[in-house]
């Protein structure tokens, strides 16, 4: 991985959101720059030949901003060759809790993306390819987790994907570490509920597989010292009778 590249793609995605306000830029800059998530689905592909992407929790729409900059990099012929194919979705859908996220994000990105102020258990998921949860589930109670991968799991086109992110229970201290830096994250973004639903990794892999997920897991927490977890889920073709 180059450093410089990643670099540059930090300041092409960082950039919009000089208008957005001192507080989107900073926060852009270092969520970009310390969260290993953000190369980790480049360098894995994970999002190649995906038209339609949902993130859900997409807070002021780095997802959105960066998958812009990686395309702007590809266009370029900077795009590291030994990388996967660049990203190149032709429909970006955020859905954020929180309005003012939501105002930066449009702010920053305008037409890019399209960004909507929902709650993620009550908002119309509509039709992905893929589906992005980072860091999300785990502030809604375990009841309300399984309805929203269930409606995820609908939302989805035969095949499509869901790649979720979270904090595996069962990892100790490391767990431990990241719950209280999600605290202090969540305070600052202006979240007051601090109670959170978590589970071991193994839960999450039985409730995804329950509900017709084939399941993979990358580490995603390289240079930090959190217990995160990258699910990445796909599913099958559908049965020919209506699903569950």
């Amino acid at each position: 991985m180059s450093t410089h590249f990643v670099n540059s793609l930090i300041d092409s995605a960082s950039a919009p959101y000089r208008s957005a306000g001192k507080f989107a830029w900073h926060f852009a800059r270092g969520k970009l720059g310390g969260d290993p998530v953000f190369v980790g689905l480049l360098e894995h592909g994970l999002l190649a030949g995906q038209q339609h992407v949902l993130d859900i929790g997409c807070g002021q729409g780095l997802l959105a901003a960066w998958l812009a900059s990686a395309k702007q990099a590809h266009a370029k012929g900077t795009w590291p060759s030994h990388w996967p194919e660049a990203p190149n979705p032709a429909s970006i859908h955020g859905i954020e809790l929180m309005p003012k996220d939501v105002e930066r994000a449009q702010r920053a990105l305008g037409s890019a993306a399209r960004f909507t102020v929902g709650d993620m258990c009550r908002t119309e998921f509509g039709k992905a390819d893929t589906v992005v949860i980072l860091d999300v589930l785990h502030y809604v109670s375990i009841e309300a987790q399984n309805d929203v991968l269930r409606r995820v799991r609908d939302a989805l086109a035969p095949r499509g994907k869901l790649i979720l992110r979270v904090g595996d229970a069962s990892a100790g201290l490391p767990f431990l570490c990241s719950v209280w830096v999600d605290h202090i994250v969540t305070f600052i973004r202006g979240h007051r509920n601090s109670r959170m639903y978590c589970r071991p990794l193994s839960q999450w892999k039985e409730t995804l597989e329950s509900l017709g997920f084939a399941v993979k897991t990358l580490p995603m927490n390289k240079g930090t010292p959190f217990a995160n977890i990258l699910l990445v889920a796909e599913l099958g073709e559908p049965p020919t009778n209506s699903r569950s």
